[in-house]
């Protein structure tokens, strides 16, 4: 969030929101995207009324992050952290269940006394439903295996990314056990498809 909001946590963002109904502004990258969720996961669960400003794309969404001229947003980790760094921004928490190593002085929503909050981008491969299960099972060994080395490790995790490279099963009963609240924060904030 921009130095010029008075929140320094969570907990008093929450106290500034509810003492300024409607005045405060999240951003995201689009409608439906994972910040857009996440902030109106946020709303639903602390009860506060601020405004989604849906951008096309992080890169606009983050000058005006810098400029003042949105109040917060639930911004991608790697992008925020030399911000961050440099005094540009302010970050409150982040959105997985546990911290992150690259920050570790950050909290999670979770310890800022949310103890359902947990939103995070996946990254999967998916293929056409009926692909032989030895094709899949080909895929996903070599995928293992790519995601072992060192350097895919090393890469991804200076971008933010935790590599879990679980098995089709997992992910996608990992998936679907995600499906309904998420179903939930789509419908509860009336986010309908844009064309």
């Amino acid at each position: 969030m921009p130095n010029d909001v008075p929140a320094k946590t969570v907990q008093e963002l929450v106290a500034y929101a509810r003492a300024n109904p409607g005045k405060l502004s999240f951003a995201s990258a689009g409608v439906g995207t994972t910040q857009h969720l996440a902030g109106e996961l946020f709303k639903a669960m602390a009860h506060i009324d601020i405004q989604h400003v849906p951008y096309r794309g992080a890169a606009p969404m983050i000058t005006d992050l810098l400029g003042g001229r949105i109040t917060m947003s639930f911004i991608a980790i790697a992008p925020a952290i030399p911000l961050v760094r440099e005094g540009k921004l302010r970050a409150l928490a982040v959105t997985s269940a546990k911290r992150f190593g690259a920050a570790p002085e950050l909290p999670t929503m979770i310890e800022a006394g949310y103890p359902d909050f947990e939103s995070i981008l996946s990254i999967g491969l998916m293929a056409p439903a009926g692909t032989r299960p030895a094709i899949i099972e080909k895929i996903h060994q070599d995928s293992v295996k790519a995601l072992a080395t060192p350097e895919i490790r090393k890469r991804l995790s200076d971008i933010g990314m935790e590599v879990i490279g679980n098995s089709p099963k997992e992910f996608a009963a990992a998936l679907k056990a995600e499906a309904p609240l998420w179903a939930k924060v789509i419908k509860d904030a009336g986010i309908a498809p844009s064309n």
